[in-house]
């Protein structure tokens, strides 16, 4: 998820508190503490710290009831840096470059070549899943290995769905929106069943992220 070697280099409470703003879009530090099960206090005093070094933001957010604002914390543009990008200016560069010697087919069939390849790469272990919501589960964590971030949700009535919140390839999906869907065929295949892909926008809510959803596991289908 993150950059390699920056788990080695920071505390693990740091790690920690920046992955649950990343996912929540923002928190005071009375939540932050009751989920990372810490002190207040001793939160407090990681957040003033990841401020002064640049990661973390203040914000106040007006209370709707009386009272004074609630201070909040949330990522500074800095700690975007810390997850992994895939060469981005290089990549669309490469693609661009293939269009122009080989036709206007030629980024797509890259792209098709380099998800065809993850697939054989992740399928046999894959393969050692016992059951689909096991074999879900493997599949997010090496989608973390390759520079996504999110989390695996389950619940009887809404099944089963990966919430990332982070991948690398963003800037390649916007540059060729095909991509998208090459990718989706791919967990298709892995998982031997549907997935829903759904784009959620970030609000108060907390950030924009995408729901991948294995149909077969409870959940709706698109309306």
């Amino acid at each position: 998820m993150f950059l390699p070697g920056f788990r080695e280099l920071v505390k693990e409470g740091w790690v920690k508190v920046i992955e649950e703003l990343k996912i929540s879009g923002g928190l005071p530090v009375s939540e932050l503490s009751r989920r990372l099960g810490t002190s207040y206090m001793g939160m407090k005093d990681q957040c003033d710290r990841l401020v002064k070094m640049g990661y973390l933001e203040r914000w106040r957010l007006p209370r709707q009831e009386v009272g004074r604002p609630e201070i909040m914390y949330r990522l500074a543009p800095k700690a975007e840096a810390i997850f992994p990008q895939a060469g981005v200016s290089l990549s669309i560069e490469l693609l661009e470059a293939a269009r122009a010697l080989f036709g206007d087919t030629a980024p797509e069939r890259l792209l098709l070549q380099y998800f065809s390849q993850l697939r054989e790469q992740w399928r046999p272990k894959l393969n050692k899943a016992k059951s689909l919501v096991e074999r879900a589960t493997l599949l997010s964590a090496l989608r973390e290995k390759e520079g996504c971030f999110g989390r695996c949700k389950y619940d009887p009535a809404k099944g089963f769905r990966i919430e990332e919140y982070h991948h690398p390839l963003q800037a390649v999906f916007a540059a060729y929106p095909n991509a998208i869907n090459l990718e989706l065929r791919m967990m298709e295949e892995l998982l031997a069943t549907r997935v829903i892909r759904r784009e959620i926008p970030g609000g108060r809510g907390g950030p924009a992220r995408i729901d991948y959803e294995v149909a077969t596991l409870g959940v709706r289908e698109p309306t």
